[in-house]
């Protein structure tokens, strides 16, 4: 019997939405002739390729959004763990900071 219930309200709110859906609709839209993104009508298509230097570009802010995620928890308990978290950041900082050297060194952050 629960299961019948449940099974009656799921159909229940799946109609209400559904209807309201079809009741609020404006009318067929056309995907060819809405604008994309930010208003204006594409001027490439979507799957195109990107220079190769946006690769290094982006590989780079990956690490320090990574940077970022590994240290809010680590603020949170830097106080409870002394010094040996605050070495470990360091440590942790040193390494990603020899990544950036090494890209700028090869190259990697020049547009030219």
């Amino acid at each position: 019997m629960p299961l019948a219930v449940l099974a009656g309200a799921v159909v229940l709110v799946v109609s209400v939405v559904v209807g309201m859906s079809q009741l609020v609709s404006v009318g067929p839209v056309l995907k060819g002739r809405l604008p994309h993104l930010g208003g204006l009508p594409p001027v490439e298509h979507a799957v195109s390729r990107f220079h190769v230097r946006w690769y290094a570009v982006t590989m780079i802010f990956l690490a320090f959004d990574m940077e970022m995620i590994f240290m809010y928890p680590w603020a949170v308990v830097v106080a409870t763990m002394g010094t040996a978290a605050v070495v470990e950041m360091f440590l942790f900082l040193a390494i990603l900071l020899a990544g950036v050297v090494y890209a700028w060194r090869e190259g990697a952050l020049r547009w030219t």
